[in-house]
């Protein structure tokens, strides 16, 4: 009998230990020969335990030195959890063809409901469209023109706030003047996304004709009803290049940006993923891109004025080329982050996701 008991009594201090651990990765896809990447690009979308990320799959190339290896085929995918990002089934979007391919965008002819309990919104990377869902991302519509507002392109990521049923804000990237990336603006729709208008550029434009850019930004609302948007930075200074994120201010709903004092951040070129927490506060993750070379978080107990020292998710990275994070909270508490890796285990990109306790884990 005091066996039994002894035995049960570690087996509930093992599952008890389990259930409070601070900081969990697991793998959401990853194939021999793959290249999976890019969650920011794509999306990540939630429902209490429920949520789904995209990203891209291509072929792994063996034969590239240096930026991204990856090479055709490649294809996108989505990946659902139903237990709070402890497993992940891999599904195929449904705006693909039997041949993996994408119709052509055509005009939204009827408004949507942003308020839809169910919706999501996806914009289609480097290209001037969208999709929508109804019914938590298994049948999306689209692909849905979107204006580039007498712009050389637009480069899209998706970052949207909902401001009411046919009330949206959305944040995007257009080329630069000179047709280089980027430059981040905010547009916004009233009519459930017949129409778009461009309110803002988020900060000067970069210098053109140079290596000089600022794209992918990542926003959300403060309680003031202002906006607060982390954005990826990239320049040449004195000839030499350097890779940043910081943060721009809009009091008046995306019209007019300021960058603040804070925090400037050098993780070599990733861009990071910012979020309400349900206790107030604000939680950024972002790709580290030095070494070592991982995932890293800081919170902001203030609206966005100051930040907490840097977390330290992850440093298990074999390179640099990694991160583009997505981030949702569970109803726990926790945050699932998602974002593309590698390890010393393998060559192969994979996506992964960091399960973390902001009010467990103490920051460096």
């Amino acid at each position: 009998m005091k066996r039994t008991m002894l035995v049960a009594t570690l087996l509930a201090c093992t599952f008890a230990a389990a259930q409070s651990e601070p900081i969990k990765n697991v793998v959401v896809f990853k194939e021999t020969n793959k290249f999976a990447g890019w969650p920011a690009n794509n999306g990540m979308w939630s429902w209490g335990n429920e949520m789904v990320v995209g990203f891209v799959v291509g072929a792994f190339d063996d034969d590239k030195v240096g930026g991204h290896p990856i090479k055709a085929p490649q294809t996108q995918r989505q990946a659902r959890s139903l237990d709070g990002g402890e497993t992940w089934a891999v599904e195929k979007p449904s705006f693909l063809d039997d041949n993996e391919k994408e119709v052509d965008p055509v005009a939204l002819k009827d408004k949507l409901d942003f308020t839809n309990p169910d919706f999501a919104f996806k914009f289609r990377s480097q290209d001037a469209a969208f999709y929508y869902s109804t019914d938590r991302c298994k049948t999306w519509y689209g692909p849905f023109t979107f204006p580039n507002f007498d712009r050389p392109g637009v480069l899209a990521r998706t970052d949207y706030i909902v401001n009411g049923k046919h009330d949206m804000f959305v944040f995007l990237t257009s080329p630069k003047d000179d047709g280089k990336e980027g430059w981040p603006y905010c547009a916004r729709t009233v009519d459930g996304g017949l129409s778009w208008e461009l309110l803002g550029w988020i900060g000067q434009q970069p210098p053109a004709n140079s290596y000089g850019y600022a794209i992918m930004p990542s926003t959300v609302r403060l309680k003031s009803g202002a906006f607060l948007s982390i954005i990826r930075h990239g320049g040449q200074f004195d000839g030499k290049k350097s890779w940043w994120i910081d943060t721009y201010l809009s009091p008046d709903e995306g019209k007019s940006w300021y960058l603040l004092d804070g925090p400037t951040i050098d993780n070599a070129g990733n861009p990071a993923s910012m979020i309400r927490l349900s206790d107030g506060r604000i939680a950024m993750a972002y790709g580290w891109r030095h070494a070592p070379y991982g995932l890293r978080a800081r919170i902001s107990g203030d609206e966005g004025q100051t930040w907490g020292n840097e977390i330290v998710l992850r440093h298990d990275g074999a390179r640099w080329d990694l991160g583009y994070p997505r981030s949702v909270q569970r109803p726990d508490g926790k945050v699932v982050t998602c974002i593309y890796f590698n390890d010393a285990s393998a060559k192969e990109r994979y996506i992964a996701a960091t399960i973390w306790d902001p009010s467990a884990i103490t920051a460096e």
